[in-house]
């Protein structure tokens, strides 16, 4: 084990692989609208959103694979680790549904993503504050275009208004999970590296409570708040995810376009 390693200790390849994951599946599920969106400007716009979440994916693969040293490569974290070593948050991974429940998985997800990143640009980890400073800039516009989708539906039209409301009673029982602290979320705060959750919260539900009023969204209250996926324990989306993720390294490993 080298000395860059016993350094950084396994908390924080746990925390970069964590914040690939999300990234990573989320992308995934975007991609899946491509050539499928309700207009061809929303369709480009949700693909464009896809590529922006696997691009920090990949940044932050890279510097796990850098932590590990272990000849782990961005493409071996992404499609050789099976579903109970992927850390991400069950929000990321539910089903896309119709054009709203993916509108407002995208500003749940966004909004935390906004303010995570903006905190994370005062980390000690020199590599985790430039993924930060160079992801901000895409997650803003992430979060701008995903508020003024939910805003648009939720104060739209009868129908609109109702399948995103059916939308948050799916969805909204997987965002306690986001800010509840893992082990290596929790050490990676207290090491100056990662972000306290804690601190951040109060800032995404202010600007949900913005959005939603603005959208006539009421918020659901007493809601149990589904968990593990951070701790690789997933809901069955997430196996068939990496079942059409990965098949082709599966199938053929070491190929290369």
């Amino acid at each position: 084990m080298n000395i860059f390693f016993q350094l950084k200790g396994t908390y924080l390849i746990d925390y970069a692989l964590h914040l690939a994951d999300d990234a990573l599946i989320l992308g995934h599920r975007n991609s899946e609208w491509c050539g499928h969106g309700p207009v061809l400007e929303q369709d480009i716009a949700i693909t464009n959103i896809s590529l922006d979440l696997i691009g920090q994916a990949r940044n932050f693969y890279q510097y796990a694979a850098q932590l590990k040293a272990d000849g782990s490569t961005e493409d071996s974290l992404a499609y050789l680790r099976d579903g109970r070593e992927f850390k991400n948050c069950l929000l990321v991974e539910q089903s896309n549904g119709d054009w709203a429940k993916t509108i407002l998985r995208q500003f749940l997800f966004s909004a935390y993503q906004y303010y995570l990143y903006q905190e994370l640009q005062a980390s000690k980890d020199e590599q985790l504050r430039a993924i930060a400073e160079k992801s901000l800039k895409e997650v803003s516009y992430h979060l701008r275009w995903s508020s003024e989708w939910v805003i648009r539906l939720g104060d739209g039209t009868e129908e609109s208004h109702q399948r995103i409301s059916g939308a948050l009673g799916e969805l909204w029982m997987y965002t306690g999970e986001i800010f509840q602290f893992s082990s290596y979320e929790r050490q990676a705060a207290s090491e100056g590296m990662g972000v306290d959750l804690v601190s951040i919260r109060s800032k995404w539900e202010e600007k949900v409570k913005e959005v939603f009023d603005e959208a006539t969204l009421t918020r659901p209250g007493n809601v149990f708040m589904q968990t593990g996926g951070k701790e690789g324990k997933h809901t069955e989306h997430l196996g068939y995810i990496l079942a059409e993720l990965q098949f082709m390294q599966r199938a053929y490993p070491n190929s290369e376009w």
